[in-house]
């Protein structure tokens, strides 16, 4: 989750480069889709993430420093819940 999250930020930090018009945010979402497949770390719902990313026309860098640091946060809450109800998170490492 922690790797798509920061990889779609960073696609749709790049493509914001380019454009921020909504076919640039579509196809920010299509590309970090295929980016996270890529790279094995598939999070489908960080495409909105891309999406939002593009549309940012100001702080890039901490538009993906602070994706990073939440997807950390909610990893670390879900680890915690886990370990306080005795149950097995998360499922598999990869």
């Amino acid at each position: 989750m922690i790797g798509g999250q920061v990889v779609s930020a960073l696609v749709g930090v790049g493509t914001g480069l380019i454009s921020h018009s909504i076919w640039a945010a579509a196809i920010a979402g299509g590309l970090a889709l295929g980016a996270m497949l890529l790279l094995r770390m598939p999070h489908s719902p960080a495409a909105a993430t891309a999406v939002i990313g593009t549309m940012a026309t100001t702080g890039q860098v901490s538009f993906v420093i602070c994706a990073g640091i939440a997807a950390c946060i909610l990893v670390g809450f879900g680890i915690l819940r886990s370990q306080l109800r005795g149950v097995s998170y998360p499922t598999y490492w990869i």
